[in-house]
């Protein structure tokens, strides 16, 4: 936790004393488990396991937003009020199959050829285009203490954040995300 993806290829490299390091999926410095490496040669065949499913573990606070849509980020609201399980598990089946989602602007997509996250630190508007993602498992593990446990297996390109966030706007009490843990890659 705290490491950009970035920082663990860097942290490879210097370990290893190989230049030719590539990660297999951004992990955003919140989130913590599994981020595979390739190293040497078998860096190009990064491009063929990132197109991959990955399995989440995910708590998520309710009754909170922050503008990059996890708890590190600014709050914007706040209900103090937690759904029913009943109404966590009807959002959670609404997002659940294939969709567009949108991605949060405190991401590292480029837009304007500069990324998403520099723009909205500095207070710009940041306008990203929905993608194509698909959730074939979600499961709510446990909800208690204002935090739901969901257990997830999403495509490439999947944003826990937005998914945390699009949850909260479903059971009308907003959220984010809290902790993160990729279990499978």
């Amino acid at each position: 936790q705290g490491l950009t993806s970035h920082d663990v290829v860097a942290t490879a490299r210097r370990a290893l004393g190989e230049t030719r390091i590539g990660h297999t999926g951004t992990l955003d410095p919140l989130a913590t488990g599994i981020l595979p490496l390739a190293v040497g040669r078998a860096t190009r065949l990064v491009r063929f396991l990132t197109a991959s499913d990955k399995d989440y573990d995910a708590t998520i606070r309710l009754g909170v937003t922050t503008d990059s849509y996890d708890v590190t980020g600014t709050e914007t609201g706040r209900t103090n009020l937690v759904p029913s399980r009943d109404a966590l598990l009807a959002a959670i089946e609404a997002l659940t199959g294939d969709y567009l989602q949108t991605p949060p602007a405190f991401s590292a997509k480029n837009t304007e050829g500069r990324r998403a996250y520099r723009l909205a630190r500095l207070g710009q508007t940041v306008t990203l285009t929905p993608a194509p993602v698909r959730v074939s498992r979600a499961d709510l593990l446990e909800c208690a203490g204002g935090c739901a446990r969901v257990t997830l297996t999403c495509s490439a390109g999947f944003y826990v954040r937005s998914f945390a966030h699009a949850l909260g706007e479903l059971a009308g009490t907003g959220a984010c995300l809290e902790a993160l843990r990729r279990t499978r890659s």
